[in-house]
């Protein structure tokens, strides 16, 4: 018997905003301004985890230009 494993494709904004350590209100605000890219299924947003490593590459990025 072959046992299959499915990885997790879609996020919701709470299990992103536990990820990230933000607050589930601070995340939904990301999303809404565009900062962390989402799409609409039915009712609900769900996020990418390739988006959620877009932000976190973003932010870092501006970060790293400031220390410099």
């Amino acid at each position: 018997m072959t046992t299959t494993v499915i990885e997790r494709r879609w996020h919701t904004t709470a299990e992103v905003a536990e990820m990230l350590g933000f607050g589930l209100s601070k995340t939904k605000m990301l999303v809404l301004t565009g900062e962390i890219r989402s799409a609409k299924v039915g009712r609900n947003r769900r996020i990418l985890p390739a988006w959620v490593d877009e932000y976190v590459q973003h932010v870092t990025a501006d970060a790293a230009r400031w220390s410099a």
